[in-house]
């Protein structure tokens, strides 16, 4: 019995690392994007229905940040109410306007995390479109495959820098 253990053991180790399921990861992007695209234009941070509709592709730490992030918002209003909100714009994308075509494309990871990339592109009416790349990070969580971080990959002097993640902390972050 012992040896039997032993070989299977063994023979899990030889096996490597357990690989996401690439459709998986890609079906948890495209739902997350579905409701993205009923928001065009995004604008801010979500809050109320409009963050439950995310809820069900976002991950526990992501829809934390959100929460967090949208208490910001409310307490920075109440207490400078001629001035903008701290985020304007699209929250999810590289872009200030949004992407309004958003297509998913390789995805890979193991068995906890994984990550999309996300092709994404502007289009205004007489003009040639924008077109960039985000990378969108998910984590296999107990309901499933979720998304939890965004990295924005536009090289544009005024887009989104860094990641959505850190874009929320730093709302919750302003005094």
């Amino acid at each position: 019995m012992r040896i039997a253990l032993a070989a299977l053991a063994f023979g899990v180790l030889l096996a490597g690392p357990v690989l996401a399921d690439d459709a998986a990861l890609h079906g948890a992007a495209e739902g997350f994007y579905r409701v993205y695209r009923t928001f065009h234009p995004s604008d801010g941070v979500p809050s109320g229905g409009d963050l439950a509709k995310y809820e069900p592709f976002i991950s526990p730490a992501l829809d934390s940040l959100l929460k967090q992030a949208g208490d910001a918002e409310t307490r920075f209003a109440k207490a400078n109410k001629d001035s903008p909100p701290l985020v304007e714009g699209d929250l999810f994308s590289s872009l200030f306007e949004g992407a309004s075509s958003v297509a998913i494309g390789a995805c890979e990871g193991d068995g906890g995390h994984g990550r999309c990339k996300v092709n994404l592109s502007y289009t205004e009416p007489g003009k040639a479109p924008f077109v960039w790349t985000d990378t969108v990070f998910l984590v296999n969580t107990p309901a499933g495959w979720r998304v939890d971080d965004i990295a924005f990959g536009g090289t544009w002097d005024f887009g989104n820098k860094g990641s959505l993640s850190e874009t929320l902390r730093q709302v919750i972050g302003f005094q």
